[in-house]
């Protein structure tokens, strides 16, 4: 097989846009390549939603559009039945953030589940996704992994967290959907962790249904998984990881900075991918019992894992292997990976407009942040407008 080279092909890439798509999304990107613009567009819009001004409509039609899937799961199923007819699955993301009552808590996993059941009808949905704070407060698991003693409310209000997450895995289970819990900051990680690996060995008995997330921007995951992995051989149960570089880089440095304890967070971006790659190794040789989703728009760390696969003589389709971008990114590694028979899936976020809007802001900001990113989704998009110039 030859891998060489294959994110360059344009016309696979972007043959789902229009010339009207492609245009605005090069318009979009070039805007987030202007960092002061970002930070001056991000104020103006955080004042624009709190002072209740009319702007839904004009982030509707420009970053919400290209970013999310719609405002509910219905909305989203013509982007889902487009993507899939060239092999791009979807893993629908209720991307509502910093919510904080149990009534929210509850009404976020009843949405979780109507996508468990609403994806088990669909198969461009094999996956469904969720954050542990979308069910629960980040102060309760912040104090339970400090292992500081609940009161008994908070213990009463854990309990219907963890009710939480065991409806919404047994519901997968039942439903043979695959359910990715995402990973949040450090210090509320550690709670999130123990709650997830009880989910694995109760619903993972005969194949991988939960996954749990490893950021590898952390230095401490390596260690983490080969110890989960231990675990899960003696108590005879599979393991899922979603592998993803991470997505709270300055937040964490900062917090460890103020507070005076070591960061968690590897010294340099090479030592992030050296990282990442060797958790890729670690599964990819461990696949008896690891399944794994690389959420990752990094082309070496995606090449790495098609030549994995192949010196292991895999099937491009494995199922115990996906590789997972976000909707409205890196298209050139997405659908071409998926012309060549992978497993792909685009997270694609959806909710009310107003809602989302924190999701939008990361993303704008992570685009500015990551080196070269912005760059290269500029270049190709260059290089496909030329191209059909050229027709």
């Amino acid at each position: 097989m030859n891998t060489d080279l294959i994110f360059d092909n344009t016309e696979i890439a972007f043959s789902l846009k229009s010339d009207s798509e492609l245009e605005r999304a090069y318009f979009l990107f070039k805007m987030i390549s202007i960092e002061p613009l970002v930070k001056i567009g991000t104020a103006a819009t955080n004042f624009a939603i709190k002072a209740h001004l009319p702007i839904e409509g004009l982030i509707r039609s420009t970053v919400f559009d290209h970013f999310c899937g719609g405002v509910n799961e219905e909305d989203c199923l013509p982007v889902i039945e487009k993507m899939y007819t060239k092999g791009v699955s979807s893993v629908l993301d209720y991307s509502v953030e910093g919510k904080a009552v149990e009534k929210e808590f509850d009404s976020a996993k009843d949405v979780i589940i109507k996508i468990i059941e609403f994806a088990r009808d669909n198969d461009a949905m094999p996956i469904a996704v969720f954050k542990p704070t979308g069910f629960g407060r980040m102060y309760l698991y912040k104090k339970i992994g400090k292992g500081e003693t609940l009161t008994k409310d908070e213990e009463d209000e854990w309990n219907r967290v963890m009710n939480r997450f065991d409806e919404v895995c047994k519901k997968a289970k039942a439903c043979d959907i695959a359910v990715l819990i995402d990973a949040e900051e450090s210090w509320m990680q550690g709670a999130a962790d123990q709650l997830v690996t009880d989910m694995m060995k109760k619903y993972n008995t005969e194949k991988a249904i939960v996954f749990n997330t490893l950021q590898m921007y952390r230095h401490d995951r390596l260690v983490f998984l080969e110890k989960e992995h231990q675990k899960a051989k003696k108590d005879n149960y599979f393991l899922g990881y979603k592998l993803v570089r991470g997505a709270y880089m300055e937040k964490e440095n900062d917090r460890a900075e103020a507070k005076g304890y070591l960061s968690p967070i590897c010294e340099s971006k090479f030592a992030t991918d050296q990282n990442f790659n060797k958790g890729l190794r670690y599964i990819m040789n461990n696949l008896d019992c690891i399944s794994l989703f690389a959420g990752t728009h990094n082309e070496d760390s995606s090449y790495l894992l098609m030549q994995l696969m192949q010196d292991k003589g895999l099937q491009n389709n494995d199922p115990r292997i996906w590789f997972g971008q976000l909707y409205g990114m890196s298209d050139h590694i997405s659908f071409n990976l998926a012309h060549k028979g992978y497993n792909v899936a685009k997270y694609v976020p959806f909710g009310p407009v107003k809602d989302v809007m924190p999701y939008l802001i990361r993303r704008a900001e992570e685009n500015t942040s990551v080196a070269g990113q912005t760059g290269r989704e500029l270049a190709l998009l260059s290089k496909e407008k030329m191209r059909r110039k050229h027709l």
